[in-house]
């Protein structure tokens, strides 16, 4: 008498839905940042922040150079020097938009259906930093441009465009928004809070700097130096004789700085529940 021996059901491995892999999650945060209100406003404060900044401070150097006294005499100046200075407070607006890409979803919930479209925290975070440094660097290029077209005629002749030079000072700050603004995605995806977020940034960038600075010791000076927004401007500016380091230096710990906020907030993604 023959035994019926029923079949062993075939198992199956539930795979999590890749969201298209890392093309396709670069795609969705394209899609979500252009679609925040916020990021609209951002841009265009970071637009009038650079008009406006640029113009004054090209009204400085050019009443500087035509007064009475000789202190004030900053003789002729680059025009992409003048975007350069400008970007030291236009950089906020557009680190508001770097901010938002992380914050926002953690404030409006939006967090746990990119994780279940993107399950990987590591692709998760590279596709939000590649759209960010992208879009950033496109915005610092603008954002350049525009301040040494608007410094150009109100310094007249104490103004000096070179092509190259003002291409390379462009394209500096083009890469110095990037790298910034990565660095703010880390934070805030390390933070998860925009205003924690942005008082760590403010703080790193301008106040803990400028407080090591004040009592003028070679040592202090010497970490305030290795900052973010130090090593930013040191790249920026290229001032090689005055300053500690080469402009490349500059760039280097500018980018580890990004690096080390992109593995703090990849951590705490993985750590902990959205």
């Amino acid at each position: 008498m023959s035994s019926i021996v029923s079949p062993t059901p075939a198992r199956t491995t539930a795979r999590p839905h890749s969201g298209g892999g890392l093309p396709g999650a670069i795609a969705s945060e394209w899609t979500k940042l252009w679609s925040v209100r916020s990021v609209w406003w951002s841009l265009l404060a970071s637009v009038l922040l650079m008009a406006a900044t640029a113009g004054q401070l090209a009204i400085y150097v050019q009443n500087g150079n035509t007064n009475t006294e000789p202190a004030d005499d900053r003789g002729v100046v680059a025009v992409g020097r003048i975007a350069i200075d400008a970007v030291e407070l236009t950089q906020f607006a557009v680190l508001a938009l770097a901010l938002l890409v992380i914050t926002a979803e953690y404030s409006t919930g939006t967090i746990r259906p990119s994780l279940q479209w993107t399950p990987s925290r590591w692709r998760l975070l590279l596709a939000k930093t590649t759209v960010v440094a992208g879009v950033t660097f496109g915005v610092g290029v603008l954002l350049g441009g525009l301040g040494a077209a608007v410094a150009a005629p109100v310094l007249g002749t104490w103004g000096r465009f070179d092509a190259a030079e003002t291409l390379g000072d462009v394209l500096g700050l083009g890469a110095y928004l990037a790298l910034v603004s990565v660095f703010t995605l880390g934070l805030g995806a390390a933070l998860r809070g925009a205003v924690g977020t942005l008082v760590t940034v403010f703080l790193t960038l301008v106040i803990v700097p400028t407080t090591l600075r004040l009592p003028d010791l070679a040592a202090l000076n010497t970490i305030a130096d290795t900052f973010p927004g130090s090593a930013g401007m040191h790249f920026l500016r290229a001032d090689t004789d005055a300053a500690p380091y080469p402009p490349t230096v500059g760039l280097l710990l500018l980018l580890g700085w990004a690096l080390t906020a992109l593995l703090a907030g990849h951590t705490a993604l993985r750590r902990r529940d959205a």
